[in-house]
């Protein structure tokens, strides 16, 4: 549904695996990067759109208009790559801001709560496209049905759940590659026994990955394609365990009202959550003497000009975690950038380029929120106040500065 691309028509920034996934792509017209971390899926959307927009038909119905969707505190990033390829971008919340050809850039929820028509545009790329999955099954089906009318889709996301074939299935159709019903039809088996639960049929297995295969691109290094790897190899990760003593006599109870003689060893969602809240003090405390420790060396590379030299990023999980780690930086004197989804999108991003701008120390927030896409890499030291109930969020959260 595409068009094919001259290799001198890309922007000469951009590396050998990228350019060539630039070419599949846009050859494709609708297709899908699932392209691991750090591999440059932001350069090659904008270039996917660009070329797109510049083989488009200017006679067609719809105007030469692009549009990249973003999660929330993201748009720095496109904003300073759309400038390194010389690529002139808008941030817009409304469709009336929508007023000539070009690329848009927007947030998930503006499309989501209808202040923005995605009718208005040709060429559409869902940047993190993942981050769907936290809006719940139904709007995430819903969500992706909204661009039906849109001749060119690309998506992109480093984690595509690849043993979760619903949400595969709806990517498929949001490209329009397959319907979502004839793919379930097609290559699944129900679960009797359990709700939603899909299994491929064996004897469709091999056909379905390579279905896959032929919209989607799952990438880990360059050399999966055929390019040198150097540059893309990473040093080792440092991850430093601070076990927290607990009072064993707190716990719990049984169904059958059989004590147990031992805390931990929970799995459950609501289990979880008490255990958070019975050891949240002694957790917090652990990482006030972490702050303390890593704020002296940090202090001696502070200047006036250069702001604070070496940085932090606090994780937290709960609410009341994060009123409490605020309140160990206020009373150490530390400022901080600390970003909660009751702060109107102008608050979040202004935190957040506080921080980048070494104005602030620490940056806290939840992994569900800053966890995705951010490039936080001026800092290289995380701590973790308690670890989320979804891998996906905290292995997200690890490659914001791995």
């Amino acid at each position: 549904l595409g068009f094919q691309v001259a290799d001198d028509e890309i922007h000469p920034l951009l590396k050998p695996h990228q350019r060539f996934q630039v070419r599949w792509a846009v050859a494709g017209g609708r297709r899908a990067l699932f392209d691991h971390f750090g591999l440059g899926k932001t350069m090659m959307q904008l270039e996917i759109v660009r070329l797109t927009l510049a083989k488009h038909d200017p006679f067609e119905a719809v105007a030469a208009r692009g549009l990249i969707v973003l999660p929330l505190g993201v748009r720095p990033e496109f904003v300073t790559d759309a400038a390194k390829l010389g690529i002139d971008v808008r941030f817009v919340r409304w469709s009336d801001q929508v007023d000539r050809p070009g690329i848009y850039l927007t947030n998930y929820e503006s499309v989501r709560d209808g202040r923005l028509d995605p009718g208005l545009f040709s060429v559409v790329s869902l940047d993190e496209a993942a981050v769907l999955r936290s809006y719940g099954s139904k709007t995430f089906q819903q969500f992706l049905t909204l661009f039906d009318q849109v001749p060119y889709r690309f998506l992109a996301t480093a984690t595509p759940a690849p043993n979760r074939f619903k949400e595969l299935i709806h990517y498929a159709g949001f490209l329009g590659v397959m319907d979502t019903g004839q793919a379930l039809t097609r290559f699944f088996q129900r679960d009797s026994t359990q709700a939603n639960h899909l299994t491929l049929y064996p004897h469709k297995e091999r056909e379905f990955w390579l279905w896959l295969n032929t919209w989607a691109a799952f990438v880990t290094k360059p050399s999966d394609l055929g390019f040198d790897d150097a540059g893309y190899v990473l040093p080792g990760l440092s991850i430093e365990w601070h076990p927290v003593a607990v009072d064993d006599l707190q716990a719990d109870v049984d169904p059958d009202g059989q004590g147990r003689l031992f805390r931990g060893g929970v799995k459950g969602l609501t289990q979880s959550a008490r255990e958070k809240r019975l050891t949240m003090g002694l957790r917090i405390a652990e990482v006030r003497s972490l702050v303390e420790q890593h704020a002296s060396e940090a202090w001696q590379t502070a200047s006036f000009e250069r702001g604070f030299g070496d940085q932090l990023i606090v994780w937290c999980d709960l609410n009341d975690e994060q009123d409490a780690i605020e309140a160990v930086f206020a009373d150490l004197g530390l400022p901080v950038s600390s970003i909660r989804g009751s702060l109107d999108q102008v608050e979040q991003e202004d935190r957040l380029l506080a921080w980048r701008r070494r104005e602030t120390y620490a940056l806290i927030g939840k992994p569900v929120m800053l966890g995705q896409r951010l490039n936080l890499q001026p800092c290289n030291t995380a701590i973790y106040a308690g670890v989320t109930y979804k891998f996906a969020d905290t292995m997200q959260s690890v490659h914001r500065i791995h």
